[in-house]
């Protein structure tokens, strides 16, 4: 058996006959999978299994919506010319080329997007871009997915003669005293009258985009068309934003990914191509996390995002073509690039650490990717920095028993920057406090993770007998798409099933295909790149199986078959204990 680390299963609760009362309408297993998340109230499960575009909430509810359409009129009639300011990851792209697609329909003139280098700017508004949009002839500054955090900057954009307007979904300072003063469209923020509070940046652009639509002169149907034309960009970037997909980002995503399949951009035309997706496929959420988003990230990590907003807006079929072959070259040297400084920074590591913190020579682009390795192998937070001019700069990635920025605020005074979340976070210091910074922060670890048992938990929606499992399930199973945050597909296990038959799949064998038994029924169950982790498993062990479902097709027949998550050996054959 491989040195994989073991992982504890924690199965839901089951339903109660008093609670069973509020899914009379729903089969148990629909109940269960409901129940476990969060969703009891009658409008919210009817909402959820319904997330039809018709629920989405009035963009005019944001505070300074009317202000913000109002201002970007003006300049528009007064043929003023406005400059959309984003950031360099798929959601900040989608963002930028969702604004610019509605102002260009709008006839608004636009000077340029401006998306900051990742390494050599870094994020948020910097007063030198504000120096070169000013010398564009700019008068209006829209920013999307960033923003909340730089007052100085917006302060210095208005000396210069520019109105501004923030849209983000960032979480803003605790103190008003430190947002910037203009206009600030962030469901985020304090005492915001919207409703939904966990829109990415793109959906916070697209509930702008909306409002100038319903603003216009257009009729009804050709506002609701208008609207829905942008949705394939706001799906890309909700989703490859990771923000929980629920309320209106389920919404957002379930018609974006109808209208991704049958987009009309070039550029996304082309991308879906070299991902190897293939025409008239019904797309998922995972074709956007595993094959649109890396590629559209890549140009920022590997060059720079302008790639990727290009392609975005790219019209001329060949441009396109070219440019999805740019980013598809810049994807593969993502993925070799990640996979040597994970082995580099992987020889660093002692185990008996309670925080990983490890370090590279460069490519600052990958960190983030690199400690998400580094902390998925070990179930470690993890922290991985580069060396910069005169310091190091780094970001890290933590587990859920762990608060990384809580834990990283209390080295502020050795840090020059930092911000994140309770999972992520990004730093830069100085040399000459990294030892100080790295002992501070073991401390911290030691002294909050040392009781913990530290092995990753499975969450598991129910457990489920074979006789159970059928192509009706699946059906009632796709009723809870689009997958990802806070609605990950149901998880299952089943317990003393036999191993009838293995089968080793794959180039190098790397994968492994079971035929298990129950009874007298029968299914398969397939692990990707896992047969050395279960290399101990032989044809007659009784084993319990953590798996989601999906459907085989081959040659027009349909089949339903388990994807392992995780399994347990139970019991040998008595031949193989003698």
């Amino acid at each position: 058996m491989s040195n994989k680390i073991l992982k504890s299963w924690k199965i839901e609760p089951m339903l109660d006959n008093e609670l069973l009362k509020n899914y009379q309408d729903y089969d148990a297993i629909t109940a269960q999978l409901l129940f476990n998340r969060a969703l009891i109230k009658q409008e919210q499960i009817i909402s959820f299994l319904d997330p039809s575009y018709k629920y989405l909430e009035n963009p005019f509810l944001f505070n300074n919506m009317q202000k913000a359409v109002e201002l970007i009129i003006k300049h528009i009639k007064a043929g003023e010319k406005i400059f959309i300011y984003g950031d360099y990851d798929a959601d900040g792209v989608t963002s930028s080329s969702l604004l610019q697609n509605i102002l260009e329909i709008f006839h608004a003139k636009i000077a340029g997007v401006y998306l900051p280098d990742r390494v050599s700017e870094g994020y948020g508004l910097k007063k030198e871009a504000i120096d070169f949009i000013v010398n564009q002839g700019a008068k209006l500054i829209i920013t999307v997915d960033t923003g909340i955090r730089n007052k100085e900057e917006v302060d210095y954009a208005k000396s210069c003669g520019l109105e501004v307007i923030i849209t983000d979904h960032h979480v803003a300072s605790s103190d008003k005293n430190d947002w910037p003063n203009c206009l600030i469209i962030n469901p985020a923020i304090e005492d915001e009258a919207y409703p939904f509070k966990k829109l990415a940046g793109v959906g916070v652009a697209f509930k702008l985009a909306q409002a100038l639509i319903q603003k216009s002169k257009l009729d009804d149907q050709m506002k609701e068309r208008l609207e829905q034309s942008l949705l394939d960009l706001v799906a890309i970037g909700t989703i490859a934003d990771c923000v929980p997909l629920l309320g209106e980002n389920r919404i957002l995503a379930k018609k974006g990914l109808e209208i991704l399949a049958q987009t009309r951009r070039k550029g996304l035309i082309e991308l879906m191509k070299i991902s190897g997706i293939k025409e008239n496929t019904e797309l998922k959420a995972w074709n956007i996390g595993f094959q649109i988003a890396p590629r559209i990230n890549a140009a920022g990590r590997m060059e720079h995002a302008n790639g990727a907003y290009n392609l975005l807006i790219e019209k001329d079929l060949e441009k396109a073509k070219t440019l999805a072959l740019a980013l598809n070259q810049n994807n593969i040297e993502r993925q070799q690039i990640t996979e040597e400084i994970f082995a580099f920074v992987d020889k660093q590591v002692n185990e008996k650490d309670f925080i990983i913190i490890g370090l590279c020579d460069d490519y600052e682009g990958v960190v983030g990717l690199v400690a998400g390795k580094i902390c998925e192998k070990y179930y470690r937070p993890t922290l991985v920095l580069t060396e910069i001019e005169n310091g190091y700069k780094g970001s890290g990635r933590s587990i859920p028993s762990f608060n990384l920025i809580e834990a990283i605020s209390e080295c502020d005074e050795l840090l020059d920057k930092y911000g994140g979340h309770p999972m992520a976070c990004g730093f830069s210091l100085a040399k000459n406090n990294f030892e100080s910074f790295k002992n501070k922060l073991q401390k911290i670890a030691e002294e909050k993770l040392k009781k913990e048992e530290l092995i990753p938990q499975i969450k598991i929606d129910m457990e489920l007998k074979l006789d159970e499992i059928s192509l009706d399930l699946i059906e009632k199973l796709n009723k809870f798409e689009p997958f990802g945050q806070e609605n990950v597909q149901p998880k299952f296990c089943s317990k003393n099933f036999l191993v009838q038959d293995i089968l080793l799949m794959g180039m190098n064998g790397q994968h492994i295909k079971f035929r298990l038994q129950e009874k007298e029924k029968t299914i398969s169950a397939l692990a990707f790149n896992q047969a050395e982790n279960f290399e101990n498993i032989r044809i007659g062990d009784i084993i319990d199986v953590c798996y989601c479902l999906d459907v085989n097709e081959f040659n027009g027949s349909r089949e339903v078959q388990m994807k392992i998550i995780d399994l347990k050996l139970v019991d040998k054959p008595a031949s193989q204990t003698n």
